[in-house]
């Protein structure tokens, strides 16, 4: 069970794109390769999936327990795990959770893409002082990208201190669409295995495969966590507007004896008989005509117990008025209006404690939307506090068995291990 991970000085430098095309060029030349991504994202990970061939665990320094992060790094083959942000970047004040804490707690080696794009000998002292920024961080080697031909590549090569495995060249068929949240998500791109065959060519032109196995270090044995459930059984929510959920947590749940059923709103299903159902996040702001003319997706959520996490928080309230400004009917579970007219950024890991219901306890979890909260009237669910401690105004909104806020659980403060 080897495993490496793919960082870089910056965000923006190109960590997905590599890590896509090297997946599908290990995977192609018949390698057991499989992939995991630092942090909360729920968008990268089904693209790993999608060029691998394997599931992708979210494998989050701050939010999660050391047992748990190695739970879910264990298993077959090889682990290509991408950063996020730049290498030491994380949560304020001191920076934890970042890509960085991962090398540690797993000591796994990284392999540094760079963006050498608008640079040539000054990539020595930028490598050379990330290398030697923190001695329990070992730079293994370098991934040049975005690199403008030959001559530029051997610039850059002559100018590492560190071994160089690859150059990748600038590529038009390399870029991805994306939209407010980050990428299109993997299953809504028609071309998607086009773009992986693509880029997995080029990664197995320009960057040495077997070097890079090479680097990989052993990861530590531990079984996979199984989380305490919030229900015997649950109905998730799962389509293209409802896609935000997290396979540690759905798969953990199964583990400890849960039921899990799936239901797509778009579709116009019925939740299915549960005694939990599961709106994860996602766009219905981008299908909230669809899903207001859903009626017997709407009817089949009533008298019910409800928990909904950021987009289906919203679906749970009484309108939702979309980028154009039109108001839309929603399910009218919870005495709250939602707007994505005036768009405003909420972005932060968050500190949560709950006294009632499914999810009673303290969570770590994150907030990441653009909606804004036209009308919010009700017993909150969630007290909050910042990375920092901080503490926020109450969170989310409760009424009878409904549930919801704009935070996204990703685990249990305390490891909320349950036996399996």
């Amino acid at each position: 069970m080897p495993g490496l991970i793919l960082a870089a000085p910056a965000s923006g430098s190109g960590k997905t794109t590599i890590t896509l095309g090297l997946l599908r060029a290990l995977r192609d030349a018949g390698v057991a390769v499989r992939g995991a991504k630092s942090g909360p994202d729920y968008i990268d990970p089904r693209f790993h999936e999608a060029a691998s061939g394997a599931p992708c665990p979210n494998l989050d320094a701050w939010a999660m327990v050391p047992e748990t992060l190695a739970g879910l790094a264990a298993g077959p083959g090889l682990l290509l795990i991408e950063g996020a942000m730049g290498l030491f970047d994380g949560a304020p004040p001191e920076g934890r959770g970042a890509v960085a804490d991962l090398a540690r707690l797993l000591r796994l080696p990284v392999v540094l893409v760079v963006d050498a794009a608008r640079m040539a000998q000054s990539v020595g002292p930028l490598i050379a002082g990330f290398a030697g920024h923190d001695p329990e961080v070992r730079i293994a080697g370098v991934i040049l990208n975005r690199v403008g031909s030959d001559r530029h590549a051997r610039m850059l090569r002559a100018a590492c201190p560190l071994p160089v495995l690859g150059a990748v060249p600038r590529d038009a068929r390399l870029a991805t669409p994306s939209r407010h949240l980050g990428l299109v998500q993997a299953a809504e791109r028609p071309d998607l295995e086009r773009f992986l065959a693509e880029a997995g060519a080029i990664l197995a032109e320009s960057v040495d495969l077997a070097a890079l196995q090479a680097l990989a270090a052993p990861l530590p044995e531990a079984p996979r966590p199984a989380f305490a459930p919030p229900a015997q059984r649950i109905a998730v929510a799962r389509d293209d507007a409802f896609a935000f959920s997290y396979p540690h947590l759905l798969d953990g749940w199964h583990r400890a004896g849960s039921e899990i059923a799936t239901f797509s709103p778009l579709a116009n299903e019925a939740a299915p008989p549960a005694d939990l159902v599961y709106l994860p996040g996602g766009y219905p702001e981008l299908h909230a005509g669809r899903l207001a003319a859903n009626r017997t997706f709407l009817a089949s959520l009533a008298e019910r117990a409800v928990h909904g996490e950021c987009g289906g928080y919203m679906v749970m309230g009484e309108a939702l008025t979309d980028a154009e400004g039109k108001t839309h009917r929603m399910a009218g579970l919870l005495p709250l209006e939602t707007s994505f007219a005036q768009r405003r950024l909420h972005l932060g890991y968050r500190r949560l404690r709950s006294v009632c219901g499914p999810f009673a306890g303290d969570w770590a979890g994150h907030e990441f939307h653009y909606a804004t909260t036209i009308r919010a009237k009700g017993a909150p669910l969630f007290e909050a506090w910042d990375a920092e401690g901080t503490p926020l105004p109450p969170a989310g909104l409760r009424q009878g068995a409904a549930q919801g806020s704009f935070l996204h659980l990703i685990a249990p403060l305390d490891g909320g291990w349950a036996q399996a």
